[in-house]
């Protein structure tokens, strides 16, 4: 269950949604959605989200605009209902000249161009203010697929660590000071690399006054290998300096940015190997 909520998590349907996977992955995907429920309902609700988003920013024309198209056509057919024929008073055996009905033709033409050109014109505002938000969206789309590609990259460079079998895995223990206190370190000799497991630590949250920090113990000489804060939701490795040899890994409480010397009286956790 563990492995599938990180999976889940990991960003990786996210990105098959938005379709920038390889078809090699995204084959990976569907076969893991067709053998898990979970992850086959949490891909669903991705795709659901997105369209729903769509459907939500859909930008459609002012309603007024249609009132003026009518008052302009309108307008213009009112205003031949009241032109001249020439059929009163003494004209009135008189028959017009085909010169008037061409004039009336291109009255109409004339609504009817402007009409056209009023609806062009709506359109063309319409498909700008779609194209800016289409814009906007893909933009934050492309910030969402960075974010999930780099979380992916991450998980990738941490899930490397447990394979790697230069590194070794020890789980600092509570000392008096705080005794239901844990926290798992990864340490690679050969590598000079040393991680603590964000999401393992246990310990009380640190003010801002003071940081964590944590000591490798070289013989009885305490080497000093940084600061760090606890962050609840924080569950990366969060590497430390470097070393190459140790007998034992500490953590104490110290004042912010650190000590030169451990404060033995504030010694959250100890590990030997």
């Amino acid at each position: 269950m563990e492995n599938l909520t990180a999976y889940i998590e990991s960003g990786i349907l996210e990105l098959y949604a938005l379709g920038d996977l390889t078809p090699e992955v995204r084959l990976q995907v569907e076969e893991m959605a067709t053998q898990h429920p979970a992850i086959k309902a949490e891909l669903n609700e991705i795709e659901r989200s997105i369209e729903i988003y769509a459907e939500n920013n859909a930008v459609e024309p002012p309603a007024h605009i249609r009132g003026i198209i009518l008052n302009s056509v309108l307008t213009n057919f009112a205003d031949d209902s009241t032109f001249d024929t020439g059929t009163s008073g003494n004209n009135a055996k008189i028959v017009g000249l085909p010169a008037g009905q061409t004039s009336s033709f291109y009255k109409y033409a004339f609504a009817a161009s402007l009409a056209l050109l009023i609806v062009s014109g709506i359109a063309l505002v319409t498909l700008y203010n779609r194209l800016q938000q289409s814009s906007t969206q893909l933009a934050a789309l492309q910030i969402d697929r960075q974010r999930f590609a780099n979380r992916v990259n991450l998980m990738d460079e941490q899930l490397n660590i447990f394979r790697d079998a230069s590194f070794k895995f020890l789980k600092l223990q509570g000392t008096a000071q705080a005794p239901s206190a844990t926290v798992t370190i990864a340490w690679s000799p050969v590598k000079r690399k040393v991680l603590i497991d964000m999401g393992s630590l246990k310990m009380p949250a640190n003010d801002k006054a003071h940081q964590y920090q944590l000591w490798a113990l070289v013989g009885s000489k305490p080497i000093d290998l940084g600061v760090f804060d606890k962050n609840p939701e924080s569950t990366n490795m969060k590497e430390m300096k470097s070393i190459a040899s140790a007998d034992a890994f500490a953590i104490t409480l110290e004042p912010k940015g650190g000590s030169i010397n451990p404060t033995m009286s504030e010694m959250m956790v100890i590990g030997k190997f």
